[in-house]
């Protein structure tokens, strides 16, 4: 059997599409025999041995990727390394640096490898491409780990950035900025007081970062983010642009002279360009692939069906960059393009509203429609919600943006040598982007959050589609509604818990949640920064992926790695009752005696003493929680005084099934007489991997293995899960059971080195 390009393309799909699912790295002994099996197989006659033979072979080539960007992450993380660094960008704080590492050891890096670097000379002006031969501290992204949480440790990896860490200093090569650099630079002198600048600076080079988080949020509520990114719609926009420019020109050429290769390659100019000022990211290197290889189809006069054209690009994004499979983005750009090609194939509009002017507004709404309903499952997978008014918001948005304001940026940016021309073409881009957003800022706001079930049973919306094309509501009407009825219970096919507790990575700080029935009570808050709290990054996004209803809150003392995020719990879940040993009026108290019942799980608070004026480690308010079989014991930060006090006063009352470490793993708590009180079959601490308290103590670690108690830590697991059974209880960590991934493994070096 001959193999096709079509074939090849599959080939390349399936070969990489492991990396996703993975739970570790083939090692090279297991790579080697396989390598040998394959290279024998393709020269058997079998049917499809050839094709299997190259699938296995392109398979090898992106494990041995991955094992790569693995072994370069080991290797720059050992200790100090001097490194010749190429500028990539200055990220709007001014502090950091995004570079790419190009020189270790008088050796070319490659695959290329990016870190984020914290920047000490800040005397230096730095800017993108720039060369320095720096001194670095690095050490691989490590990121907190929770279900229905932002990954960062597969996006990291997907776009060649596992490095993070600070210069220790530099010395300059090359202080020139490059092209693009300066091209930004001076036309950003001519639009900088204009009131839309940060968006026209995202739309005209992917510069986002300045983007306000009031109108991110309106982006992604209205769902038109994806309009401010440059994309593969946008770099399309920019080869349609060049071509209608040269189809122009042409009305000046002699007959003879007129033919349709000049515009295609005016178009994929243009593109190129629009690309190059994007920053070369990600999609727009991938849009610039696809459309290279569909105007070498058009030159060629090669005819494809449209699903070979989207098969061969996406294996030829895949073939030169495999762990691009791990980009969010990538699979975002390929089933939309999928979608459209199901829509408009499944589901036409009849032919006499796809010619006449008069019907654009319905050709436009028929568009959208297919979009919103074939990409819901999609977005409700990947950012696990919906935009209540994306529909009416794209139908505004999308014409505008795609026929009014990314021509007008194109032709500023072709204009900036000329001052007057270009000024005025920027402010109508100012207009333009005012005119969108006017309306949208009037649309009904509000993102809908989708927790699992709900975001399974979007694929509703498929199998919908799928039963009206095909007719399966007339011939299948019994296996269509068994699949209607997995899809929305899926999630009851097995043994469901009595009730759970879950220790989520917060970083360093707490948030245990206590959960039955659809409700919670949540133990601390985690920790609180300049503009944000633990809150919003990871616990609420998980108890909307849980579907859970926080009806109790916890606060074990008034340190803000504990309560740091309680003023975004309460905003989300204003009927909860808070108990606190803290001297608040709103609060109940959390004191040795207090109990209250809630779900048919008993609270029994054992500290600290009614009496206890203040509000230290010490005074944590310790919570026995229990079934009446299974207790679990929560201590806040309670410290050695503490536990011993503890240990005198109610030793009979502190023997428990799961213990939380006091005090993140510090020296300072975990004493041998409160352990044995204990007794714990499993103890679990909240940590973060790169504590600048150097949390968790080895030696506590070992104390606990000496009290022959399982030692768990979020830094380790990331998310951890006790699930409590009528006859017995188990134990999970996201990294090790859950949603064990070779990518969200633990990277570089080893847990003393912090």
């Amino acid at each position: 059997m001959s193999l096709t390009v079509n074939r090849v393309a599959w080939s390349v799909i399936t070969a990489t599409l492991p990396l996703n699912f993975l739970p570790q790295l083939p090692e090279t002994l297991v790579i080697l025999p396989v390598l040998l099996l394959a290279s024998g197989m393709a020269y058997f006659r079998v049917p499809l041995a050839k094709e299997l033979a190259l699938t296995v072979l392109i398979f090898i080539g992106a494990v041995s990727a991955a094992q790569s960007i693995l072994k370069q992450t080991e290797q720059l993380t050992q200790g100090p390394v001097q490194s010749e660094v190429l500028v990539k960008s200055v990220l709007p704080d001014g502090e950091r640096i995004k570079a790419r590492l190009v020189r270790y050891q008088g050796q070319i890096i490659f695959p290329p490898v990016y870190a984020t670097l914290r920047i000490r000379q800040q005397n230096i002006a730095y800017c993108p491409g720039q060369r320095w031969n720096m001194r670095l501290a690095l050490r691989p992204v490590h990121a907190q780990l929770n279900e229905g949480g932002f990954d960062r440790q597969r996006y990291a990896l997907a776009n060649h950035t596992p490095l993070m860490g600070k210069v220790l200093s530099a010395e300059a090569i090359d202080e020139q900025c490059n092209w693009r650099s300066r091209v930004i630079s001076s036309a950003q002198k001519n639009y900088a007081h204009l009131p839309w600048q940060a968006l026209i600076s995202a739309l005209a080079f992917g510069e986002r970062a300045e983007v306000s988080h009031e109108t991110n949020q309106l982006l992604r509520e209205t769902g038109t983010a994806h309009l401010m990114a440059i994309s593969g719609m946008h770099i399309a926009l920019a080869a349609s642009f060049g071509w209608v420019l040269a189809r122009g020109i042409q009305f000046f050429f002699p007959a003879w002279a007129i033919g349709y290769r000049f515009p295609l390659f005016c178009g994929l100019l243009i593109a190129l360009v629009y690309g190059w000022l994007s920053g070369g990211n990600p999609p727009a290197i991938r849009a610039v692939l696809a459309l290279m290889l569909w105007n070498l189809f058009r030159l060629q006069g090669i005819n494809c069906h449209g699903w070979q054209v989207w098969s061969m690009c996406i294996a030829l994004i895949l073939f030169f960059d495999p762990l691009s499979v791990l980009s969010d983005s990538l699979w975002l750009s390929a089933l939309a393009v999928a979608g459209l090609l199901m829509w408009y194939h499944f589901f036409p509009l009849p032919l006499r509203f796809t010619r006449q002017k008069r019907w654009f507004l319905l050709r436009l709404l028929h568009l959208q429609l297919g979009m919103m309903v074939l990409l819901m499952p999609v977005q409700a997978l990947l950012f696990h919600g919906f935009g209540l008014s994306s529909l009416a918001a794209n139908l505004w948005a999308v014409p505008l943006i795609s026929l009014l304001t990314v021509p007008l940026i194109l032709l500023a940016t072709a204009c900036n040598m000329i001052p007057w021309v270009n000024q005025i073409l920027w402010e109508w881009v100012d207009h333009s982007l005012a005119l969108v957003f006017i309306p949208l800022q009037h649309l009904p706001r509000g993102w809908v959050p989708l927790n699992q079930t709900l975001a399974a049973a979007s694929l509703l919306c498929w199998l919908f589609l799928l039963s009206l094309r095909f007719g399966w509501w007339r011939t299948s009407p019994v296996s269509l509604l068994s699949v209607t009825l997995l899809l929305c219970s899926w999630r009851n096919a097995g043994q469901q818990p009595e009730w759970r507790v879950d220790m989520l990575d917060v970083g360093h700080g707490l948030a245990v949640v206590i959960s039955r029935q659809g409700e919670a009570t949540l133990y601390d808050t985690g920790h609180r920064w300049p503009g944000g709290d633990a809150a919003r990054t990871h616990i609420l996004p998980w108890l909307a992926w849980q579907g859970l209803q926080v009806s109790n809150i916890i606060i074990s003392h008034a340190h803000l790695d504990h309560i740091g995020g309680l003023e975004s719990v309460q905003a989300a879940f204003p009927s909860a009752v808070v108990h606190s040993a803290l001297d608040r009026k709103e609060h109940l108290p959390c004191r040795k005696g207090v109990q209250w019942r809630w779900q048919g799980l008993q609270f029994h608070a054992l500290w600290p003493p009614e009496d206890e004026k203040r509000e230290g480690n010490n005074q944590s308010c310790v919570v026995l929680v229990t079934d009446g079989k299974w207790r679990v014991l929560l201590t806040g930060d309670l410290e050695t005084a503490g536990e011993l006090q503890l240990v005198t006063e109610q030793r009979t009352s502190l023997a428990a099934d799961l213990l939380q470490v006091p005090h993140h793993g510090s020296k300072t708590s975990s004493s041998p007489p409160f352990l044995r009180a204990v007794a714990a079959k499993t103890a679990m601490a909240s940590a973060a991997r790169y504590s600048p308290w150097r949390l968790p103590a080895a030696q506590i670690i070992q104390r606990y293995a000496k009290n022959h108690m399982e030692w768990r830590d979020t830094a380790l697991s990331g998310q951890i899960s006790a699930r409590f059974f009528i006859d017995n209880w188990q134990l999970m960590g996201l990294r090790e059971q859950i949603m064990n991934r070779w990518y969200h493994q633990w990277f570089g070096v080893v847990r003393d080195s912090r």
